[in-house]
């Protein structure tokens, strides 16, 4: 139960008390100033409290927004402040002292909540003060003032702006178009019956799944199914955010769910079209597992990228022509949404399967939707790469920290960088140029005929693992290590598998990405968190990038092809298990600790 108290004299024909009950707080009203430093003190520390003027004259959406946002410790609209527990202490202390320099008089509790604001600030607390737009929230001083907002807030439809803030600021042409004007209201039926952002999400899941049965039968009403089903799982998608952002529901375990259904509906569909296409005589799971790889590099090019420059506030971190010419571009409105569907976002990706899946056939659509994401990949990683060259500023420890996380090297290669002197000068002395060394030798070796020459490579590349984490990453495209070193595992998986031409070998190895690359996007999840990343026990445990790649390396030149497809079936259903199981307790975990509530509002994966 969250405490509003509310300070003066309740002012005639006032709703603020109706609007604080219906926003969840427990009204208690204090005549001066001691009495509200009392009932602050008699508020228990794991409640929300709010200290709101009597004279408030506003939207209650203005409320909803500067006293029930969950994410923040601190948060404040003119004539209301408010704490979660996390930033309790500071209202107290900051409450404490306004009183004390009022002489605890009844004069002294007129504005309070507005000097507590100002005396957060001047301790460097961090308060934050949503962007009211349109909406009003204001403590008029008389009669005719008072007068005035009442007719400001009478010419503004409140829903109407609560509505329209429900939907992303930036999004993809696709979803800002097709899906947005619509989804909004299902998001807002959602709220009015009770649901969760987190039951929308699921409900999302459970219409992805049955999307990928229906494409898993092979027949053309299956695939019109399966189509028409992405489509409305999208909807259910941009739901869940969107109720998020209208009702202020948001959360750890949300976050997370939401971030981890979108790759689960989209690789479980991939392996529902394989399905289907082998019913009809047709193996596409090369094509399908291909596309889980370039689809997951691709998000890691974006994690690592924007994790190398998090924090970073120095000005010229995106100088350069790169940045001017983006700037330009982004001022001239049909070149933003051009760039934004050239990317592929999640919007125009699954509306291109959706449609191919029902139009044409399985191979086709992976055909088209691997080209696609090339030059999507291609586009943006050439971007990226032109604004590190031209960055000035030196990155700095916590982002060196988080590559190095993102990298996932294991025991092996750990042992390898320990071997080395720091204070040695080498030709490849850069991270980078080491992890490319490592992975052409991985590369080269993949496509030589004699079975253990993948074993060798995969050994040369295990030394340049090591090496290239072997100091940190700090150098301008050292953001570049972590995509690499994606690509040289699941590559090699991918390339195994498919020289073996053995039924079952390829889906085995696509069950094995999978979990893997679950892994992967569990750990962008955790740094993106502030949680840090994964416990040292599970990398070990999972052997680390470069100890998987080698173990399947051995393995492939061990076993026969099918003895082969039986080893990855158990890696896959291993690494599974140890990644779920250590994945949903931290979460869970998190979540019932209390953990700071967050939403991502990047750019659409």
């Amino acid at each position: 139960m969250s405490t509003a108290i509310l300070t003066g004299q309740p002012v005639p024909g006032s709703s603020i008390e109706g609007d604080l009950r219906s926003l969840g707080f427990d009204v208690r009203v204090a005549s001066d100033g001691t009495d509200t430093e009392t009932l602050l003190a008699q508020v228990p520390g794991d409640q929300r409290v709010a200290i709101v003027d009597a004279r408030f004259v506003g939207h209650l959406h203005a409320l909803r927004l500067g006293l029930t946002d969950p994410r923040f410790p601190l948060a404040a609209v003119p004539g209301a402040v408010t704490a979660r527990p996390a930033g309790r202490q500071a209202l107290t202390r900051a409450m404490a002292r306004e009183n004390s320099d009022g002489g605890h008089t009844a004069v002294a509790v007129a504005g309070l909540a507005d000097r507590i604001s100002t005396a957060l600030d001047a301790d460097d607390c961090e308060v934050h003060r949503p962007v009211l737009g349109s909406l009003v929230a204001a403590v008029p001083e008389d009669p005719q003032t008072r007068n005035e907002a009442r007719q400001a807030v009478a010419t503004v439809d409140d829903e109407a702006v609560r509505l329209k803030s429900a939907v992303k600021a930036r999004d993809g042409f696709f979803t800002t178009f097709f899906i947005s004007p619509y989804s909004r209201y299902v998001a807002r039926w959602c709220a009015r019956r009770g649901l969760t952002p987190n039951q929308v999400t699921t409900a999302s899941l459970l219409t992805a799944l049955v999307a990928a049965s229906c494409a898993a039968t092979g027949t053309r009403a299956g695939f019109v199914a399966a189509g028409v089903l992405l489509i409305a799982s999208f909807v259910l998608d941009a739901a869940d955010g969107q109720l998020a952002r209208y009702s202020l529901q948001y959360s750890t375990l949300g976050a997370w769910l939401d971030a981890t259904f979108d790759r689960a509906k989209e690789y479980a569909y991939y392996a529902g079209l394989a399905l289907g296409a082998a019913r009809g005589g047709d193996d596409v799971w090369a094509l399908a597992l291909a596309a889980m790889v370039l689809q997951t590099c691709r998000h890691v090019v974006d994690f690592s990228f924007n994790e190398a420059n998090a924090g970073d506030t120095d000005a010229t971190v995106n100088a350069g022509p790169a940045a001017a010419l983006s700037d330009r571009l982004d001022s001239v409105g049909w070149t933003v949404w051009l760039r934004r569907m050239i990317v592929l976002p999640i919007g125009e990706r699954w509306a291109m399967i959706a449609v191919l899946t029902a139009l044409t056939t399985p191979r086709i659509t992976f055909y088209v939707l691997l080209v696609g994401c090339a030059l999507a990949a291609t586009y943006t990683t050439a971007g990226r790469v032109l604004r590190s060259v031209t960055r000035k500023a030196r990155r700095t420890d916590r982002a060196a920290r988080a590559l190095a996380d993102l990298a996932d090297n294991g025991p092996i290669a750990d042992f390898v960088a320990k071997l080395r002197d720091p204070n040695a000068r080498w030709y490849l002395d850069h991270p980078l140029l080491r992890a490319l060394v490592g992975v052409a030798f991985l590369a080269g070796s993949l496509y030589d005929g004699d079975r253990w020459m993948p074993f060798v490579g995969a050994c040369f590349y295990v030394v340049f693992s090591g090496l290239a984490l072997s100091q940190p990453l700090k150098g301008p495209l050292d953001w570049l290590v972590p995509p690499l070193f994606r690509a040289g595992e699941y590559g090699t998986v991918l390339v195994l598998a498919a020289r073996a031409d053995v039924n079952g070998v390829l889906p085995a190895a696509f069950g094995l990405v999978a979990a893997v690359a679950y892994h992967h996007y569990d750990t962008v999840y955790r740094i993106r968190g502030s949680a840090g990343a994964p416990p040292a026990w599970l990398v070990r445990a999972l052997g680390g990038q470069e100890g998987r790649t080698l173990l399947v390396t051995l393995l492939a030149a061990l076993l026969t092809a099918s003895q082969f497809q039986v080893a990855l079936t158990v890696l896959a259903v291993a690494v599974a298990l140890v990644v779920l199981a250590e994945s949903i307790r931290f979460w869970v975990a998190s979540h019932l600790r209390g953990a700071p509530a967050v939403h991502d509002e990047g750019e659409p994966a």
